[in-house]
C-alpha cells in the first residue's frame, strides 16, 4: 500500500487531516453564533409580539415541517453510515448513502420551495408586502415573516451548499480518487451536513410548533 504523503506545509497525514477537522469545527462554531444570534431575535420578537406570532405561526403548514424534519434526521443518518462504509471500504454503498442524503436534500428544498409558494399565493412576503398584511394588522406580523423567509432562505442556502460538497465528494468516491485512507473528506462533509440538521431542529419548533 502506497503510503499517504502530506502536503507541504505539513509533517504528517494525520496532522493534515487532523487539521481539516479542526478548520471545519471553527467554522461550525462561527455558523453556530450566525444563527445563534438570528433566534435570538426571533426570540426577543416573540416575547414582544406574542398574540402575532402565534397567529403566524398557524398559517404555517406543521405537516409539511415535520416531514421536512424527518427527512433531515434521515439524510443526516444516511451521510453518517456512508463515512463508515467508506472507511471499511464499501466504496459501492458509501456512494449510494451519499447519493440518498443528497437526494433527501434535495426533496427537503422541494418541500420548502412548496411552502413558499404556498405563501405567495396568501399574499405573504417578506418585509410586510402582500394582500395578507392589507387583512392582518396585527403588530408583528410583518416581523415573524421577515425573519421567517430571512432565516429559513439562509438554512436552504445552507442546504445547497451542502449538497455541493456532497456531490463533490460523491464524484471523489466514484472516480476512486476518495479512498478509504482519505474518508476523513466525506467525514468534515458529513459534519456540515449535521451542522445542517441541527440548525432546522431549533427552527421547526420556532416556525411551526411555538
Amino acid at each position: 500500500m502506497t503510503e499517504l504523503m502530506p502536503a507541504d506545509h505539513f509533517e504528517s497525514f494525520e496532522q493534515q487531516s487532523h487539521a481539516a477537522r479542526l478548520g471545519m469545527w471553527v467554522f461550525l462554531a462561527s455558523e453556530i453564533l450566525l444563527f445563534g444570534a438570528v433566534i435570538a431575535l426571533f426570540v426577543g420578537y416573540q416575547v414582544h409580539f406574542p398574540d402575532a406570532f402565534r397567529e403566524a405561526v398557524h398559517h404555517n403548514t406543521k405537516v409539511l415541517g415535520s416531514i421536512n424534519t424527518g427527512v433531515l434526521l434521515t439524510s443526516s443518518t444516511a451521510v453518517a453510515c456512508s463515512v463508515h462504509a467508506l472507511r471499511i471500504g464499501r466504496i459501492r454503498l458509501a456512494a449510494l448513502l451519499v447519493s440518498a442524503t443528497m437526494v433527501l436534500g434535495l426533496l427537503f428544498l422541494a418541500i420548502k420551495f412548496h411552502e413558499y409558494g404556498r405563501h405567495f399565493d396568501e399574499g405573504i412576503y417578506p418585509g410586510g408586502v402582500g394582500n395578507f398584511f392589507a387583512e392582518h394588522h396585527a403588530r408583528g406580523l410583518t416581523e415573524f415573516w421577515t425573519l421567517y423567509f430571512g432565516m429559513t432562505g439562509l438554512h436552504a442556502l445552507h442546504v445547497t451548499v451542502g449538497l455541493t460538497v456532497l456531490g463533490t465528494l460523491l464524484i471523489g468516491i466514484v472516480r476512486g480518487t476518495l479512498t478509504p485512507a482519505l474518508s476523513y473528506r466525506l467525514e468534515i462533509g458529513a459534519i456540515y451536513w449535521h451542522l445542517v440538521d441541527v440548525i432546522w431542529i431549533f427552527l421547526w419548533p420556532l416556525f411551526y410548533l411555538a
